[in-house]
Formats: structure tokens, sequence, C-alpha cells
């Protein structure tokens, strides 16, 4: 057994009896004004101060509530930036779908790291047509005769995630580009499994 003096030291609140609480909750009186009724609800002191309460009894507390307007003194322009940042907790925040790899949004690549990117961005803008149906689908995907199907899922995958339109502020070239993407797979997939 273990000695009850050297337990580690745990919030005594945790432990106490539900009616030793409740009896301390009903010492506390009112803080309205003039009030000696017990204080059994709490309700925020200010705006500013949301986790700090005071106690008020159930006929004060109602009252505080119809007086309580949390955006007071704030401009219109001010509220209705605090309604925006409350749907992301007041967190940052930022645009989803920008391109970092075309350079959009300040994105500076002095050492050339994502220049391949890039190229294979260009790559799949060419207008070359190869000669024949399946050379063109294997053009878009950018694979080399003798491919696996197991490639062609693997590059068609990261295709898809390079230039979905999600991530390119729903570009209609994006979206034409996936559109050949998908065919050039359909395509190339279906000749595969027929072999």
């Amino acid at each position: 057994m273990s000695n009850p003096s050297r337990r580690p030291a745990i919030d005594s609140h945790l432990h106490r009896p539900w009616l030793e609480r409740h009896a301390e909750a009903a010492r506390r009186t009112c803080a309205w004004p003039g009030c000696c009724a017990e204080g059994e609800h709490r309700a925020p002191r200010s705006r500013q101060e949301l986790r700090d309460f005071i106690w008020l009894c159930l006929e004060h507390v109602r009252e505080y509530n119809r007086g309580w307007d949390y955006f007071a003194g704030m401009s219109e322009a001010e509220i209705e930036s605090h309604r925006r940042d409350d749907t992301t907790w007041h967190r940052p925040s930022w645009r989803f779908g920008t391109s970092f790899a075309s350079g959009a949004g300040g994105w500076s690549d002095p050492f050339g790291f994502f220049e391949e990117e890039r190229t294979e961005d260009a790559r799949m803008h060419r207008t070359r047509t190869p000669a024949g149906e399946a050379e063109a689908m294997m053009a878009v995907l950018e694979l080399q005769a003798g491919f696996s199907l197991e490639e062609l899922k693997k590059r068609y995958k990261l295709l898809v995630k390079r230039h979905h339109p999600d991530l390119h502020g729903g570009d209609r070239d994006a979206e034409e580009r996936l559109k050949r993407i998908n065919e050039a797979y359909k395509y190339l997939k279906d000749k595969l499994v027929g072999r």
C-alpha cells in the first residue's frame, strides 16, 4: 500500500464531495449592489475578462444578461472583423489554393530548387502532339513506353495533386489540364488492362 502522505498533490476540488463544493457555492453572495441573495450563477465581468466571473442570483443574472452586449463600443467594421475571425477561433489563416510553385504570393526561389517543377509544368503545356493516340496520352502523363499499371497510377496521383484546380485558385487552365490527365489515365489504364 502506498503512504497517503507521499501521494502527489492533486487538485483538491477533484476529490471534494459534491455537497462540499455545493456548500461553498451557496456561501457566495450576489455581486449586485444591495442584494444579499446567494450568488449561484456566474457571469463574465466584461468582454476583455471573459474568464473572470462575478456571481449573481437568478433574478440579477437574468437582468445582467438582458443588458449584456458583447459588441458594445465596437464599430461595424470591428464587429464584422471579429465575426470573421470567430470562424477560425481567432487563429491566423490564409486563402486556400495559393500557388507557390508558380511564384505567386511573393515566393522566391533564388537557387532554382523548384525549377524542375516549373519545367514539368511547361512540358505539360507543350502543344506538340506525338504521332499516335497512345503516344499522345503517354505524353500527357509524361510516361515512357513499357510502363506498368503501378507506374501509371503513381504518375496519375502525382499529376492530379499538382494540377488540381483548387490549388490554382479555380484556374480554368488547371481544370483543362486535369481533364486531359483524367482522359489520358482512363485511356492508358483501359489499354494496359486490355493487354
